[in-house]
C-alpha cells in the first residue's frame, strides 16, 4: 500500500472512532449512555426579583445543551435533569476610593442548582453557584443592568454545564 492510502485509512478510522463513541463531544461534554436532558424553570426567590431573570437562565441552559450536545430536550424525566432557583440578585459598593466613597457597584447573582444524572448517579450535585459583574458608579444601575445580567449568565451557564456534563 502507498503512504496516500494508509494516512486515509487511518484517519477514517479514527474518523469513525470518534463519532462512532458517541459519548464524547468536540466541546469536552461527556453524557455516558444518557440520551435526554430535562430542565425545570429556575423559580426567582431572591429579595430583589429581576423580571425576566428566571426565563433568561432556564432558556440559556436549555439553548447550550441543544446546541452543544445530542441530548433530546424533554419536559420531564430526562436521563439528566436540572431544577434551580435563583436566591440572590445583590448590589454592593466594591472599590472604596479616598473619601470613603466606592468608585464601582457589583451585581451579584447566586443560584441553588440540583443535577441528576439517571445513568450516572455518581455525578448527581445538589450546589450553590455565584458570579457577579462590576460597574462604574455614575452608570445607573438600569442602563448596565441587562449587560451584566448577560455576562453573569454566560458565566453561571458555563459553570453548570461544565460541572454537570464536561468533569474536566
Amino acid at each position: 500500500m502507498n503512504k496516500l492510502k494508509i494516512y486515509t485509512l487511518v484517519i477514517l478510522s479514527l474518523l469513525f472512532l470518534v463519532t462512532d463513541c458517541g459519548i464524547y463531544s468536540f466541546t469536552g461534554a461527556s453524557y455516558g449512555t444518557a440520551k435526554t436532558v430535562s430542565i425545570d424553570y429556575f423559580q426567582n426567590r431572591s429579595t430583589y426579583v429581576n423580571a425576566t431573570l428566571s426565563n433568561t437562565i432556564t432558556e440559556n441552559l436549555k439553548d447550550r445543551f441543544m446546541s452543544q450536545t445530542p441530548l433530546s430536550l424533554v419536559k420531564s424525566g430526562g436521563d439528566l435533569h436540572f431544577e434551580g432557583t435563583i436566591t440572590g440578585y445583590t448590589i454592593t459598593s466594591v472599590g472604596i476610593k479616598s473619601g470613603e466613597t466606592a468608585s464601582y457597584n457589583r451585581l451579584t447573582i447566586t443560584l441553588k442548582v440540583a443535577f441528576t444524572n439517571e445513568t450516572a448517579p455518581e455525578n448527581d450535585f445538589d450546589k450553590s453557584y455565584s458570579r457577579y459583574a462590576d460597574y462604574d458608579v455614575t452608570s445607573s444601575f438600569a442602563s448596565v443592568e441587562s449587560s451584566l445580567v448577560e455576562e453573569i449568565v454566560e458565566q453561571l451557564i458555563d459553570d453548570i454545564f461544565n460541572d454537570s456534563v464536561v468533569n474536566w
